[in-house]
């Protein structure tokens, strides 16, 4: 938040402060689509992470809500959840992969393709192929991140991007894609070879989260290097619904 000026606007809250052991990071909702953006919750003591979702209303309920938290938290969450009256599920369990020098990435010859970045023409591209696309919910989600954090995209001979990685606003890369017809070429890995020496050349951590179910990436970002933490797992929950 200090290095970038993106266009999402976000409140950061810590429950006592120098020495704080809860941080909740939450969008600030004007307008219908800022109620995409998650709201995260990191905190080094259970006990009073419980008691601020359970008796403070930093965190909204009523609407919509994705809220980011270590899967080791998941029975709190939904024992809140209850007892504020609300439904949800969890929508998404990912192991966390880091890559701490990308120096040590395996060589790969990208002499054969063009690399670029995305721009905002590619918004409509990406928000359709990403799985977690909410049509005109997560435009302004991907526009933000477009602008305002690193982006690496494949283009064809007609300069149409035919597979990209983005960064979240949380430094993860992600939304790795590659078109259907043109997998099995070596794509996904230059990319990510090109977005982590990137990311690393800004200062930016080099790390991703990968769904447990996506054996495939996983194999993939670990024959690359990146190693993960067995003990931590990130997951996200949805509460009511979108409209």
């Amino acid at each position: 938040m200090n290095r970038v000026k993106s266009d999402d606007r976000i409140d950061v809250l810590v429950d006592r402060w120098p020495d704080f052991r809860v941080v909740i990071t939450r969008p600030l909702r004007e307008k219908e689509e800022d109620y995409f953006n998650d709201v995260c919750v990191y905190s080094k003591h259970g006990d009073t992470m419980k008691e601020i979702l359970l008796e403070t209303e930093l965190v909204d309920w009523h609407n919509y809500l994705c809220l980011g938290v270590d899967l080791c938290n998941e029975e709190m969450i939904t024992s809140i959840a209850a007892t504020r009256g609300v439904t949800g599920s969890k929508a998404a369990v990912c192991h966390m992969l880091r890559m701490e020098d990308p120096a040590h990435l395996p060589p790969l010859d990208s002499s054969t393709v063009t690399i670029s970045s995305l721009d905002e023409s590619h918004i409509s591209l990406v928000n359709e192929t990403w799985k977690f696309g909410e049509g005109e919910h997560s435009v302004k989600f991907i526009r933000n991140v477009i602008r305002h954090f690193p982006t690496c995209c494949i283009l064809d001979a007609s300069g149409t991007p035919v597979a990209w990685v983005l960064t979240y606003a949380y430094c993860a890369m992600g939304m790795l894609y590659t078109r259907p017809e043109h997998r099995r070429k070596g794509y996904a890995k230059i990319l990510i070879s090109v977005i982590s020496k990137r990311l690393h050349a800004q200062g930016y951590p080099v790390f991703c989260f990968i769904e447990e179910e996506n054996q495939l990436s996983y194999k993939l970002f670990q024959s690359l290097g990146f190693k993960e933490d067995p003990s931590y797992r990130a997951s996200w929950f949805h509460f009511n619904q979108l409209s």
